[in-house]
């Protein structure tokens, strides 16, 4: 069975229709080897509308949510406090790959604040709004997927070999 999954790009120029979405589309279509991309939304930078998107989309059994954009310094930028607002666990350790991946392309990797969590068997990643990040950012989060998100089921360990 493919993991469901879902796409929120948040962006106040994507969802004002002054800016194309390519960063949602794309990681949806590198989604696709994997999961059923089930939802593809966007939203202004509004952490209340953040929050409804995510709570609604893991009520409605989302495997795992990618959050695209709203990860930086501006003062729009609060995708990571709507996400840390609703998980119940973070999970910084995906945080850090992405991170440790991102530096490996550009320094600027460094000013990224997105965080991984787990909210009921939802996984939610934030993933920065450029497409460059994006992509290379899926191919670490695929790599984790299928582990995780047994683990989030209770399978336990002994489903994956060790490394």
């Amino acid at each position: 069975m493919k993991i469901k999954a879902a796409v929120l790009v948040v962006s106040d120029s994507v969802s004002a229709g002054l800016k194309e979405d390519r960063s949602g589309r794309l990681a949806a279509e590198m989604l696709q080897p994997v999961a059923d991309v089930a939802e593809l939304c966007i939203v202004p930078d509004d952490i209340d509308r953040i929050r409804e998107r995510l709570i609604a989309w893991c009520d409605a059994g989302m495997d795992v949510i990618l959050t695209i954009g709203g990860t930086g310094l501006s003062p729009r930028d609060l995708t990571p406090e709507a996400t840390r607002g609703i998980i119940e666990r973070e999970l910084p350790g995906i945080s850090l790959a992405l991170m440790m991946n991102g530096l490996a392309s550009t320094p600027r990797a460094a000013l990224s604040r997105a965080i991984a969590g787990q909210r009921g068997r939802t996984l939610i990643v934030n993933l920065p709004g450029n497409p460059s990040a994006v992509k290379d950012s899926i191919p670490v989060i695929i790599d984790l997927l299928p582990h995780a998100l047994d683990m989030m089921s209770g399978k336990g360990h002994e489903q994956h070999e060790s490394r």
